[in-house]
């Protein structure tokens, strides 16, 4: 059977727009799914690109930091309706997750109020289960081999030996030097580039701004120490440095957010679990955090702040890597830089696994029984995260009406 061919004719970013809000809706299940979600609407359904097309947009975004799903969606905006198209595909997908976590934000003190801290309990010891499947399934992809566990466990304790932001870098920087000295992973990729027109400038342009942004944000925050340039920079480079998926916000948003002293570690496991029952990009938990933030300015513009700032690098790094594709996926070196940080990072989400999550979502035997029954649902039932961390909420309300 012959393969339909892609329809040639444009959208307006309207129509991008109200594609993607549909999905933004009911994009249930992480990444994965998210990218499944998009290949049955873009590919299958509106035939916008061919297989080949979408399979090397979604090479592309899993050899970018950033989330990669959202950045999928970037990706196939700006091929269908340029930069405005790549802007309504992001705000469509993302809108609905934002939206409700900013709700949950305000929401959860009289919850708190109505129904206790039992539900807050439970969503806690959901997250463990969640992060830990995380790890574990990561690792299976990421760590195929010896020498990457062993760079996993060594990011692992680097992470945890030099808290905050320092570590984490630390711990990149040691997976790329590994991955460039011993020559991990598989080497270059194959096939041809996703069929996006953006000028060679514009995408130096872009990688140039986001250079300048990831080194100069940390020296304006220095320079003029307010909270504001703090912020913007702790959400940003939590947006730039997301190797692996999603869940690797969470050591770099703990050490933005919570070591600081702007939001409580146990709000900021809540939000993650909440993070976890919407649908689409897990990268809306921004949202949440900058909601909750004690440090300015919080609230509605505190959350678009957040939501803004952690999603610039991926629209950045989207718009700047696509002239150049090409010639980076055929760099052998590069390629095994990346495998060394992919390892690495698989250690910095076991840190996280220990500290906040475990530390902060195990207080008694409760809530190692909720975490359990947790992590058989999603590894062995296979149950939605979305289903899950509601029954853990509800199982630790009523575990503490007993």
């Amino acid at each position: 059977m012959s393969q339909a061919q892609p329809s040639a004719a444009p959208d307006g970013p309207i129509r991008v727009f109200v594609a993607f809000l549909r999905l933004g809706l009911t994009s249930f299940g992480g990444p994965v799914a998210h990218i499944v979600y998009f290949r049955e609407a873009f590919v299958t359904k509106r035939q916008w690109l061919g297989e080949a097309a979408y399979a090397d947009l979604v090479a592309l975004c899993q050899f970018l930091p950033g989330p990669a799903s959202s950045q999928v969606g970037i990706g196939l905006g700006l091929m269908r309706a340029g930069i405005p198209g790549a802007f309504a595909a992001w705000l469509g997908f993302t809108l609905p997750s934002v939206v409700l976590m900013t709700a949950f934000a305000f929401g959860a003190p009289a919850m708190t109020g109505t129904f206790g801290s039992g539900w807050l309990g439970g969503l806690m010891a959901a997250v463990v289960a969640v992060v830990g499947q995380a790890v574990w399934l990561m690792a299976r992809t990421l760590c195929p081999d010896a020498p990457r566990l062993v760079l996993a466990a060594v990011g692992g304790g680097v992470a945890l030996s030099i808290p905050g932001p320092a570590g984490q870098m630390a711990a990149i920087g040691l997976g790329a030097l590994a991955g460039l000295t011993f020559g991990l992973g598989s080497g270059a990729g194959e096939g041809a580039p996703a069929p996006v027109s953006v000028s060679r400038r514009t995408g130096f342009a872009c990688l140039v701004i986001f250079v300048v942004l990831l080194a100069g944000l940390p020296l304006l925050a220095a320079a003029w120490p307010t909270d504001l340039f703090r912020v913007v920079d702790g959400f940003f480079r939590s947006g730039a440095l997301v190797f692996g998926g999603g869940h690797v916000m969470l050591p770099l948003l703990q050490g933005a957010m919570v070591e600081p002293g702007w939001v409580a570690a146990d709000a900021f496991i809540a939000g993650y679990g909440a993070a976890q029952a919407v649908p689409g990009p897990l990268s809306s938990f921004a949202a949440y955090l900058g909601a909750t933030m004690t440090a300015p300015p919080g609230g509605i513009t505190g959350a678009i702040l957040g939501t803004v700032a952690i999603f610039a690098p991926s629209f950045l790094l989207v718009i700047g890597a696509v002239p150049f594709w090409a010639a980076l996926r055929a760099h052998t070196r590069i390629s095994h830089a990346f495998a060394g940080i992919n390892a690495a990072v698989v250690g910095l989400l076991l840190a996280a696994l220990w500290n906040p999550v475990i530390s902060t979502g195990i207080r008694d035997w409760p809530d190692v029984v909720l975490a359990a029954l947790a992590l058989v649902a999603l590894q062995f039932l296979k149950w939605p995260s979305w289903a899950v961390v509601g029954l853990a909420a509800l199982g630790g309300w009523g575990i503490t009406q007993i």
